[in-house]
C-alpha cells in the first residue's frame, strides 16, 4: 500500500510537471539535465518497485514516520512554486524567483525531501542496501543536475542576491 501511494504521488507529480512545462513555453533545460532525467526516474522507479518486490519485512515505524514527515515540506515546495515547478529541473526564462516558503531557508528543499524519501521507503521495509544504492545514485545525479540547474537559475534577476548565502539543501547547517 505504501509503495502504491508513493508511486501514485510520483505519477501525479509527473503529470503536473508536464502541465507546468506546457504553461511556460520559454523554458531552458540543459542538455545534460535532459539526459539525466530518465536516470532520475529510473532511480525512483527502482526504489518503489524494489521495495514492493523485496521488502517483505514488517514496516519499521521510524522510517514510515520519516517518509510521512517530509510530505508537508514537499507540499509546501509545490504550493510555493505553483506552476513554476517541474520535475525536470527546467527553468522558465521569465520565472520570478521564489524567495518565500521553504526557499527563504534553502535553495533546493525538494531535493532534500527526495533524499529522505529514497532512503526512508526501502529502510521502512528492511532494504538497507537498496537505500544506500539509491542514495548514492541520487547524490551523483543531483551533483550534476544541481550544478546545471543553478547555472540557469543564477541568470534570473534576484536569484543570486537571495540565494548566494543560502545553503543548497539543509537550513541552519553552518
Amino acid at each position: 500500500m505504501v509503495c502504491g501511494l508513493v508511486a501514485a504521488s510520483r505519477l501525479l507529480e509527473l503529470r503536473q510537471s508536464r502541465r507546468n512545462l506546457a504553461a511556460h513555453p520559454a523554458t531552458d533545460e540543459s542538455r545534460l539535465s535532459r539526459r539525466l532525467f530518465p536516470l532520475i526516474v529510473a532511480v525512483h522507479t527502482t526504489v518503489i518497485c524494489g521495495t514492493l518486490l523485496f521488502g517483505h519485512r514488517g514496516p519499521r515505524a521510524f522510517w514510515l514516520l520519516a517518509l510521512l514527515a517530509v510530505q508537508p515540506l514537499r507540499w509546501w515546495v509545490l504550493k510555493t512554486l505553483g506552476n513554476r515547478w517541474n520535475a525536470r529541473g527546467a527553468v522558465p526564462r521569465t520565472m520570478q524567483v521564489a524567495t518565500d516558503g521553504p526557499y527563504a531557508f534553502v535553495r533546493h528543499p525538494n531535493y532534500s525531501v527526495i533524499a529522505v524519501e529514497l532512503a526512508a521507503l526501502p529502510l521502512a521495509f528492511g532494504l538497507g542496501r537498496l537505500a544506500i544504492a539509491a542514495g548514492a545514485a541520487n547524490a551523483l545525479l543531483l551533483a550534476i543536475r544541481v550544478r546545471e540547474e543553478e547555472a540557469l537559475l543564477f541568470r534570473l534577476p534576484g536569484y543570486k542576491e537571495h540565494f548566494a548565502t543560502r545553503p543548497r539543501f539543509l537550513p541552519f547547517l553552518f
